[in-house]
């Protein structure tokens, strides 16, 4: 059993910048694929980020390239979502979540059968 626990979303302004951290546990860490997603209210869940177990070619939503970097630590069992230039519309909660079956887990939530509790991430315009 793979536990995920999320911190660092909170209140900031337009334009600036947070990082979400998730650390895993319960598996090694390397054997992970990771993803980031967020849920706005009155909306559907939807893929921000996701990286392989490898770490190569992370793969973004469009509304995010070039603004959020995914990342991960090995040596801290650790996935990281780095949050620049934020805009109002990336208001939401947002949600680490892991697979340990596939190399990549992708765009598809249904892909990642490990899931955190989820942090508020609120962007004042």
């Amino acid at each position: 059993q793979v536990q995920l626990v999320e911190s660092g979303g909170g209140l900031v302004q337009t334009g600036a910048s947070l990082r979400l951290s998730c650390a895993a546990s319960g598996r090694a860490f390397s054997t992970l694929t990771m993803g980031w997603f967020r849920q706005a209210p009155g909306k559907e869940r939807e893929f921000v980020a996701a990286i392989s177990r490898s770490g190569i070619n992370p793969e973004y939503r469009d509304s995010v390239k070039g603004r959020f970097i995914i990342s991960r630590d090995y040596g801290q069992n650790t996935a990281y979502l780095h949050m620049n230039n934020l805009k109002h519309e990336d208001t939401a909660v947002y949600y680490c979540a892991a697979d340990s079956n596939k190399y990549y887990g992708g765009t598809n939530p249904t892909n990642y059968e490990y899931w955190g509790q989820g942090t508020q991430v609120t962007v004042s315009s």
